[in-house]
């Protein structure tokens, strides 16, 4: 396994062990108070609450990556193609957010991510295909 490819596992990683508190603390009550968070934020957005979208951060963004993460680790035959797919997922993610509720610090952190995860699993790609690893 090479640097790229144990780069790629880390952050997927940490992409999920990130996401998946919050899905459980927000499927807990999905009123968001026991985060600070106000249903006043999803006003422009298609939902009411927050059971949805924690949803979605807990099994894509939580258990997703950490799953892409074991097989980037286990080089699974389709790993590169599964971080190009949580990569872009995260990528329109967080992009949704930013366009219904507007900018946060963390928004610009986990931008970076998914574009570093993208970039990461084509370059991981390549190199696969020309038989370098």
């Amino acid at each position: 396994m090479n640097k790229l490819a144990v780069s790629l596992a880390g952050l997927q990683c940490f992409i999920g062990i990130g996401a998946v508190p919050s899905g459980v603390m927000m499927l807990m009550d999905s009123s968001g108070k026991n985060m600070s968070l106000s249903l006043e934020m999803l006003t422009n957005t298609p939902f009411n609450n927050f059971f949805v979208p924690a949803l979605l951060l807990l099994f894509v963004n939580g258990i997703g990556s950490i799953l892409g993460g074991l097989a980037t680790f286990k080089s699974y035959k389709y790993f590169p193609e599964i971080a190009m797919a949580l990569g872009s997922f995260l990528m329109i993610w967080i992009l949704a957010q930013v366009y219904w509720m507007g900018l946060f610090w963390l928004h610009i952190l986990y931008i970076l991510c998914s574009f570093t995860e993208f970039g990461l699993a084509i370059a991981l790609r390549q190199t696969i295909r020309r038989g370098i690893q």
